[in-house]
C-alpha cells in the first residue's frame, strides 16, 4: 500500500479542476477525467479538462496581464521568481513524490526533476540583470547604433509526460523574467503534477497580483488543446517537448501563420564505448541512461557503440549489471526503475522487440513483461538488449522503452559515422581517456549532435547549458546559456543625434 498523504500536502482532491489564471480555478463543470498510476494501477484523482469558454478568458486574462508585466524591470521580474524557487523549495518532497507516482519514474529521479524547478529559478533571477544588448558603431557620423530585446508575448509552453514539471520551468521561467506571460498545457498523461505545480505558486501570484502571468490548460485524450494553441495566432512563441511527429504537425500549424516556434523533440542517442575507456564508469552511463526514467527520456541511451577490441567482455559485464537492476514502485528507493507510463507505452515496447527479432536482432537479454502482484498495473516491462545493425529500421527509431541496442566498431570515423546516422540528433557520448578522441569527437568532424559528452552518459543535462538538438530533435534550445533570445523579439536601433541626414552606404538623395 503507498501512502499518498502528499496528495493531500499539494491540495490534490478526489475532484481538481485543470484550468487556472495564476490564482483563480476554472471549468468545474467540464468533462471530467480520471487519473490512475502507472505505479500500482490505481485512481489517484480525477481532473475537469479546459473546455472553450474557459481557454478564451484564459487567453484574453494572459493578453491584459502581459500588457503590465512588460512593464516590470527585469530585475524585480526575478524577485517574483525568487519567490517561486523558495515554495517550489518547501513543497520539494510532496511534488517529488507525485511526480514518482503519476509518471512512474523513481522517487530520486523525482525529486531531482524538482530541484531542477528549483535550480532553473535561480538561474532565471540571475538572468534579470543580464538581458544584455550589444552596442555598434555606425557608418555616419554622429550616429550610435545598438540592439535590444523586448518580450514577446504570450509564450505557450507544451510539456511531455516524462519530465511533468520540470520542462515547463525551463521554459516559464526563462520566458517570465524575459517580460512574456505563459500558458502552460501538459500532457494528457500527467496533469496532476501540473495542477500541484500550480497550486504551489498560486500563494505567490495571488500575493503578488498576477493574475494571468502564468496559466494553466489541460487537455482531453484527443489532444485538441495543443493543436488550439499552436494555430492561436495570439500565443507569439509555442514551445513544445514530445515526439518528432508530435513536433512536426507544431511547426507545420505555428509556421502556417508565420509564428515562432521552439521545439524539442526525440533522440536516439548513443554512447561509443572505446577500447581506451575506463570501463567501471562506461559500465554505469551505459545502465543509467538505457534504463533512467524506464528508457523514457528524450535524453535514454538507446545504442552502444562498442569497439570490437572490448566488444564481448564489455557485454559480459553490461548483462552482469542488468541483473543487479531492481525493478518494483519507484517510491521505495531500493528500486532502480518503475513502470512505463501506461499500456499503450507496453504496447510499443512489444512491437519494437518484436520488431527488433524479425529484422536479425540478437537477444543479449530479452524483452517482456513483468507479472506478479507487485506489478498489477500491466505497466513493468524488464529492461532488455539487442545485438543489432545500425541500419535496421528499427534502431533508426526512437521507442520510449527500456531497450539497448549494441554493435560494433573498428575506427573511431567508423563509430562517429554510425553515431551520426540516425535521423535524430538531441545527445551523444564518448567513453574514451585518449584526449584525441575525445578532441575529434567534440569537433565538426565529430557528432552532430546538439550535447556531446565525454566520459559522461547522454542524459542527465545541467540547466546551465543550453538544451536542445539538431535534425529531428527540432533545433530548439530551452534552459541555460543564451537561450533567452528564443523568447524575445531582437530590436535594432540607430540614434542620429546631428543636423543633418546623412545616408548609409554613401547614398546622396537631395531635395
Amino acid at each position: 500500500m503507498i501512502d499518498t498523504n502528499f496528495l493531500k500536502d499539494l491540495g490534490i482532491g478526489k475532484s481538481n479542476s485543470g484550468t487556472c489564471d495564476g490564482i483563480n480555478w476554472l471549468s468545474l463543470d467540464s468533462t471530467e477525467r480520471h487519473i490512475v498510476s502507472p505505479v500500482d494501477g490505481n485512481l489517484i484523482a480525477s481532473v475537469y479538462e479546459t473546455d472553450e469558454k474557459s481557454y478564451e478568458k484564459l487567453i484574453d486574462t494572459s493578453k491584459d496581464a502581459f500588457k503590465k508585466w512588460r512593464k516590470v524591470p527585469a530585475p524585480k521580474r526575478g524577485e517574483i521568481i525568487r519567490q517561486i524557487g523558495n515554495e517550489l523549495r518547501l513543497n520539494k518532497d510532496s511534488l517529488g513524490k507525485l511526480v514518482s507516482y503519476e509518471m512512474g519514474k523513481s522517487l530520486q529521479e523525482g525529486l531531482g526533476e524538482v530541484q531542477e524547478m528549483i535550480d532553473i529559478c535561480d538561474f532565471a533571477v540571475g538572468l534579470s540583470r543580464q538581458l544584455y544588448g550589444l552596442t555598434m558603431h555606425s557608418e555616419r557620423e554622429n550616429h550610435r547604433m545598438y540592439e535590444q530585446w523586448h518580450p514577446l508575448g504570450i509564450v505557450g509552453i507544451i510539456s511531455a509526460f516524462n519530465f511533468p514539471v520540470a520542462v515547463w520551468s525551463w521554459n516559464a521561467m526563462i520566458a517570465l523574467v524575459c517580460g512574456n506571460v505563459c500558458v502552460w498545457k501538459p500532457s494528457e498523461k500527467t496533469p496532476l503534477s501540473a495542477i500541484a505545480t500550480h497550486k504551489i505558486i498560486n500563494k505567490i501570484l495571488r500575493e503578488n497580483k498576477l493574475e494571468g502571468v502564468l496559466s494553466l490548460v489541460t487537455d482531453c485524450e484527443n489532444k485538441i488543446l495543443g493543436k488550439k494553441i499552436a494555430s492561436d495566432s495570439r500565443v507569439s512563441l509555442v514551445s513544445a517537448t514530445g515526439s518528432t511527429k508530435m513536433g512536426k504537425s507544431v511547426a507545420q500549424v505555428v509556421g502556417s501563420r508565420l509564428g515562432k516556434s521552439l521545439l524539442e523533440l526525440g533522440g536516439n542517442n548513443a554512447i561509443i564505448i572505446s577500447q581506451y575507456a575506463n570501463i567501471d564508469i562506461a559500465i554505469r552511463a551505459s545502465v543509467f541512461g538505457a534504463i533512467g526514467t524506464a528508457g523514457q527520456r528524450c535524453t535514454t541511451t538507446r545504442r552502444l557503440i562498442i569497439h570490437e577490441s572490448i566488444y564481448e567482455s564489455f557485454a559480459k559485464k553490461l548483462v552482469k549489471a542488468y541483473d543487479q537492476i531492481s525493478i518494483g514502485n519507484p517510491l521505495d528507493e531500493k528500486n532502480h526503475m518503475g513502470p512505463l507510463i501506461d499500456k499503450h507505452a507496453v504496447k510499443m515496447y512489444l512491437e519494437a522487440i518484436d520488431k527488433v527479432k524479425k529484422e536479425g536482432g540478437k537477444a543479449l537479454i530479452d524483452g517482456d513483461v513483468l507479472e506478479g502482484k507487485f506489478f498489477k498495473s500491466g505497466c513493468y516491462v524488464k529492461p532488455s538488449i539487442y545485438e543489432v545493425e545500425n541500419n535496421f529500421s528499427v534502431v533508426q527509431e526512437e521507442t520510449f522503452a527500456p531497450i539497448l541496442y549494441v554493435m560494433k566498431y573498428s575506427s573511431l570515423d567508423d563509430a562517429i559515422k554510425k553515431q551520426n546516422d540516425v535521423p535524430q540528433g538531441l545527445s551523444s557520448a564518448i567513453m574514451t581517456t585518449k584526449i584525441s578522441e575525445a578532441e575529434e569527437f567534440l569537433s565538426s568532424l565529430g557528432s552532430d549532435c546538439g550535447i556531446a559528452n565525454v566520459n559522461i552518459g547522454t542524459s542527465g543535462a545541467e540547466i546551465g547549458g543550453a538544451f536542445g538538438g539538431e535534425k529531428e530533435t527540432g533545433g530548439g534550445r530551452e534552459s541555460g546559456s543564451d537561450s533567452w533570445k528564443a523568447y524575445m523579439r531582437r530590436q535594432t536601433n540607430t540614434i542620429n543625434y546631428s543636423g543633418e541626414l546623412p545616408l548609409a552606404q554613401g547614398i546622396k538623395f537631395d531635395i
